[in-house]
């Protein structure tokens, strides 16, 4: 498997990046011992790093994983913390719920940014913290984890940030206030900034992944760089392992694809109505008929990122 610098950090990485999003209870709720152990089939088979947030409530898994093996993979993190204490809070929560002295990466979550929004400045108290613990050598790398355009522009003529994780894929799914094309141009302009770049969502979320070939081959044509997948099976992992390792594009050696549907649905009974689903959607996948009814999520535009499951009050977002 190739390995890549992340910029000016001196950070090597694995190609193949482990996701832990899905794992976690905004999507399969898998057991913390079933977790462990996809990671560590990844961890054995060359990825050697896993990104993670206070979001996906991943930590557990991680830290058992860590606690069976003497592998000490890179391992990124991210909150959506607002301000200075909140997120040096989410710092040292990472750092004590995995077991860890430091953090090797850690970013503003900051997927769904308004167009007209500075979020170096927004959050300008969060990022402080950032880089506070950075001098005090509790986060090695700092840096933004994005789906907007104009965010990863601002990332890329910023000169304290080390690190930007972007979405990018080949229908444009989940990007934000710009094109595929312009967010192609816009991580380009990090990278010759030095700036260390790993990319989410090649397969749109799981929306690509019954065209799995293509959707990955037009990232890595374009971009020698990371890639963050979501693995929630031992079945996964030995594909993207597989994947990840050919030489070529000999794709009749791989294992057979196991594809993995999920979409979220909103239960209609539990919905009491009221507003977090809707504002924190991206690119517009929950919303309402009428006044009347209840919200519903488009399968078409969901990323299948289950962030809207964390927001439900009433717990009415469900996987399927």
């Amino acid at each position: 498997m190739r390995n890549f610098i992340l910029g000016k950090t001196g950070i090597t990485v694995s190609e193949l990046c482990f996701g832990a999003l899905p794992m976690g209870p905004l999507q399969k709720k898998i057991t913390t011992d079933a977790g462990a152990k996809i990671i560590l089939k990844a961890l054995s088979g060359g990825v050697n790093f896993i990104d993670t947030a206070q979001l996906y409530q991943t930590y557990a898994p991680i830290c058992k994983a860590l606690q069976q093996t003497t592998i000490r993979p890179v391992i990124a993190s991210k909150s959506m913390a607002l301000d200075y204490d909140g997120m040096r809070t989410a710092v040292i929560e990472s750092l004590q719920q995995m077991g860890l002295d430091y953090i090797d990466i850690f970013h503003l979550h900051a997927a769904r940014i308004p167009e007209d929004e500075n979020v170096f400045k927004k959050r300008e108290g969060a990022w402080q913290a950032l880089l506070d613990c950075k001098k005090q050598g509790l986060v090695k790398a700092v840096g933004i984890s994005t789906h907007s355009v104009p965010t990863v522009r601002l990332a890329a003529v910023n000169d304290e940030v080390d690190i930007v994780f972007p979405i990018i894929n080949k229908t444009g799914t989940g990007i934000l206030q710009g094109s595929t094309e312009e967010m192609e141009t816009a991580i380009n302009l990090c990278r010759q900034q030095n700036q260390g770049v790993y990319l989410m969502k090649a397969l749109g979320g799981g929306c690509l992944v019954s065209d799995y070939h293509s959707a990955l081959s037009f990232v890595r044509d374009k971009f020698p760089l990371p890639i963050a997948m979501g693995m929630v099976s031992e079945q996964e992992v030995e594909y993207n392992l597989a994947y990840f390792n050919l030489d070529g594009n000999e794709f009749e050696t791989l294992p057979e694809l196991v594809i993995e549907k999920k979409c979220f649905q909103v239960v209609e009974f539990l919905c009491k109505d009221c507003s977090p689903c809707i504002t924190t959607r991206p690119k517009h996948a929950i919303s309402k008929v009428s006044a009347e009814t209840k919200p519903t999520i488009n399968p078409d535009l969901c990323l299948r990122c289950g962030y809207c499951v964390g927001f439900c009050p009433q717990f009415a977002i469900r996987m399927t």
